[in-house]
């Protein structure tokens, strides 16, 4: 059962790391060559849609690499896991106080009513994204080590 409880845990994370991925480097490219109404009508709805998945996916990947934690307490790689289990919660931290805001404000944006900033606004999304994506690939890492 453990082992399922593993393997479960590093899929979780490691599919949550591949949609990060291609929102950057796939999502955002395309929705960037766009004209800028339709960028940021893109933006928004991938913001909103986006915005209600991945809360879910970054508490689920983070109980289940806690429980993954505690079950082999003492077992060999529980370092690895431990401290990929911290990585996740860098993410979610980062997520909250740096990327939701944001988020949350340019989910609400239209053309009629987006700020004259609006195009910084979302490359600082982007630029915490990079970095949120750095941390949750080392977690990837650490879960998959954690299991050779």
């Amino acid at each position: 059962m453990l082992n399922v409880l593993e393997v479960v845990s590093t899929v979780a994370v490691g599919v949550m790391v591949g949609v990060e991925f291609s929102v950057v480097f796939v999502l955002n490219r395309i929705l960037n060559a766009l004209p800028d109404d339709s960028r940021q009508r893109g933006h928004a709805h991938a913001g909103r849609m986006l915005g209600a998945v991945m809360p879910v996916w970054y508490i689920g990947s983070l109980v289940l690499v806690a429980v993954w934690t505690v079950a082999r307490w003492h077992g060999p790689g529980t370092g690895l896991v431990a401290t990929a289990g911290a990585l996740l919660i860098l993410g979610v931290v980062m997520s909250v106080l740096l990327l939701v805001p944001i988020n949350n404000l340019n989910k609400t944006w239209t053309p009629e009513n987006r700020p004259a900033d609006w195009k910084q606004l979302l490359q600082r999304w982007e630029r915490f994204h990079y970095v949120r994506l750095v941390v949750i690939i080392a977690a990837f890492i650490l879960l998959v080590a954690a299991l050779v």
